[in-house]
């Protein structure tokens, strides 16, 4: 099994971090466009709120208690829904403390024990399932504060906990190239190589078994954006992104992102 603790750890500063920025949000502010184009702020908060409580329900369910059903998810999601924008923010805020709060309160023989099985048939142990939700808060938590602040970036404790679970997030995140090709990749902050088959759609650790065609070059928190579909233009005019033989608009195609 997997530590929890430091997802953990990486979960309660990703809350605290966006509860900071929530709550200094006005009317306005939360009905601004995300970074997720299709939703506003509030949008954004409420999908965190929203899941924060389903999760919840997984915590209980991999503690012995009953897997949600979809029913269970949809009210949930109507709930949501049917809140004004402030009380999406508002209640987003109490929503993802109450989940944090209750991953904290359990005993490590509880964290030891807990399993679950996700969507798609995944057993999740708590490290699994901790990891998920980081996932989730901590990139559609960038897409709240770049909304306000342009050069904000996901929390690098957060980008080296995620960068492991990549290649496993190909399979969701990825689509395959029109004209294929393998692309070596040089990262910083933390340092890595790997290798992405845009034909695949696979991202592996180190040099490939075929020769690169490709390169790229950008920072480890630059790469997670790029799977999850959250790099721009930005990124090149800055010196954050340099690619050889491949363009930004290829690698968006491949990772169009949620």
């Amino acid at each position: 099994m997997t530590d929890p603790t430091p997802y953990m750890r990486a979960l309660r500063a990703s809350h605290d971090r966006l509860t900071s920025v929530a709550v200094s949000l006005d009317s306005d502010d939360l009905r601004k466009r995300s970074y997720a184009t299709e939703w506003s702020i509030a949008d954004v908060l409420s999908h965190l709120g929203s899941g924060a409580e389903i999760f919840e329900l997984y915590v209980n369910a991999g503690l012995g208690g009953e897997p949600p059903a979809q029913e269970d998810n949809q009210r949930i999601w109507d709930t949501w829904n049917a809140r004004s924008p402030e009380e999406q923010a508002s209640q987003s805020v109490a929503a993802n403390e109450a989940l944090v709060s209750r991953f904290e309160s359990l005993t490590p023989e509880q964290l030891d024990s807990l399993r679950v099985t996700m969507f798609g048939g995944m057993v999740m142990d708590a490290a699994g399932l901790l990891r998920m939700r980081l996932s989730e808060h901590a990139v559609h938590s960038w897409d709240v504060e770049v909304a306000v602040d342009p050069a904000a970036r996901v929390s690098q404790d957060a980008v080296e906990l995620l960068l492991g679970a990549l290649p496993q997030m190909m399979q969701w995140m990825g689509k395959k190239a029109a004209d294929p090709a393998v692309i070596a990749v040089t990262a910083t902050s933390p340092d890595g190589a790997y290798t992405i088959d845009t034909g695949g759609v696979t991202l592996t650790p180190g040099a490939g078994e075929a020769p690169a065609s490709a390169s790229v070059e950008l920072t480890s928190e630059a790469l997670l954006r790029l799977v999850y579909g959250r790099v721009d233009e930005s990124a090149v005019a800055s010196g954050e992104l340099r690619t050889e033989n491949v363009t930004l608009p290829e690698l968006r195609a491949v990772f169009p992102g949620f």
